[in-house]
């Protein structure tokens, strides 16, 4: 009986692994995708405690194999089992840098967030929700960040916000996207305009994730010819839902620097070999990354990821370059 229930096990988890290579078919096949990594670890355990039994030995060795097989579309967003080269700092070229943080929006621990912006001192940053308490949290450094907007969500938790040091662009105005999902500024980086975006999806199907990204689409699709967008997607990098944003933006998506997030009531280092890779960068253009790392627990359930990039004024699309240094690091990136 123990070993027909492992069996019906096993089969119904390599029915949900098939499943997930099919999102784009149905959101709901692309929910199950997420924890392809999970799932796989777990077929294959079932597999091998299933050879001992011969009569179901075939049958592991083929969902064994196929679980495996599995897990390996995965091994991207496994810091350390696949690691990324970093480019090389160019010596004429200024390096800017980036900064992502879902700031969790009842993070009971403010203050280490302020901390860390004050010491990776980013040129910009994105932030996903961004409730009203936070809003007055960020009017503390409003002087180090003058150049900012923030979009409210309907519920007035899930909003996003973007804040930079440098100044937005002549004759233009950060925009706010709908129902507070994406926030948009074309950004002077020392003479050469960049968008940048903050984006922040909904959980899911069942959940509105999907038809969001199509009230994103026309927003997605007007970024210019040179754009930074980095955000929380609640949404893995092999996943339908990512590979659409990235399609309908037309930017490449930054190599996964490995999981930023699982559920609050779990120890840090389970969220960073365990977790789910959901807080992406994309970028197009004449954007060359150098570099990202996720830093310290700053009191949300995700982790902060800080990129550094270079800029190339005369760069075609067709020569954009995006390439990741896949390293933990305590405060900055290294390359």
């Amino acid at each position: 009986m123990m070993a027909q229930l492992t069996f019906l096990a096993m089969m119904a988890c390599s029915a949900a692994l098939l499943a997930g290579f099919f999102g784009a078919l149905h959101p709901a096949f692309d929910s199950v995708s997420h924890f392809r990594m999970h799932v796989s670890v777990l077929t294959a355990l079932l597999a091998l405690s299933l050879l001992l039994a011969s009569f179901y030995r075939l049958q592991a060795v083929a969902a064994l194999v196929f679980a495996i097989a599995c897990f390996a579309t995965t091994m991207s967003a496994l810091p350390g089992l696949s690691p990324q080269q970093a480019v090389a700092k160019p010596a004429d070229r200024i390096v800017y840098s980036l900064l992502q943080m879902n700031l969790r929006f009842n993070n009971p621990t403010p203050k280490k967030v302020l901390s860390l912006i004050g010491r990776t001192n980013p040129d910009v940053i994105t932030l996903d929700e961004v409730s009203r308490m936070w809003a007055k949290e960020l009017g503390y450094i409003a002087s180090a960040y003058p150049y900012r907007i923030l979009c409210d969500y309907p519920n007035g938790i899930f909003g996003v916000a973007l804040l930079s040091r440098r100044p937005f662009a002549a004759g233009t105005a950060p925009r706010c996207e709908p129902r507070g999902a994406m926030a948009t500024a074309t950004i002077d980086f020392g003479g050469i305009p960049v968008d940048v975006a903050a984006i922040h999806l909904s959980w899911p199907w069942p959940n509105e994730q999907y038809w969001q990204i199509g009230e994103l689409a026309e927003s997605l699709a007007g970024l210019g010819e040179t754009a930074i967008m980095a955000g929380d997607c609640n949404a893995v990098p092999w996943s339908a839902a990512v590979r659409r944003v990235a399609r309908l933006s037309g930017m490449t998506l930054m190599p996964s620097v490995g999981p930023t997030w699982i559920h609050r009531t779990l120890p840090d280092f389970l969220r960073r070999y365990a977790g789910l890779p959901i807080d992406h960068v994309f970028s197009k253009g004449g954007v060359t990354i150098l570099s990202a790392a996720r830093l310290e627990d700053t009191g949300s359930d995700h982790l902060p990821v800080l990129v550094e990039f270079t800029l190339r004024s005369d760069a075609p699309e067709d020569e954009h370059r995006s390439a990741l240094a896949a390293n933990d690091a305590p405060d900055r990136p290294r390359s």
